[in-house]
């Protein structure tokens, strides 16, 4: 996925049939859209610092993200995340268990 107007990009580094890993950047002020999980998935942080998470309930919280600590989300899950007044690029590598 990559979307000039929403400043985010999403580079699929691998799929093979059982994970598909993504590296996402999403610039200051960028936004990754509304989106829903289909499948389990593990983030690994490349950077430390914050990003906003508004999930399909309306909820919201900030992310604080460090680098090399991973997390991870069940499938199902559905959200927009963002970098709203970052200073810096937000990057992550997101692993999907096909």
């Amino acid at each position: 996925m990559s979307d000039e107007n929403t400043g985010s990009t999403g580079e699929v580094q691998l799929d093979n049939g059982v994970f598909r890993v993504t590296r996402w950047t999403i610039e200051p002020d960028g936004v990754i859209p509304m989106h829903r999980h289909e499948h389990e998935y593990v983030v690994v942080p490349m950077v430390t610092d914050t990003m906003h998470v508004r999930n399909s309930d309306g909820t919201e919280i900030t992310a604080e993200l460090e680098a090399g600590v991973t997390y991870t989300r069940p499938a199902g899950s559905e959200h927009e995340v963002s970098n709203p007044g970052g200073s810096a690029d937000v990057v992550f590598v997101e692993v999907e268990r096909l």
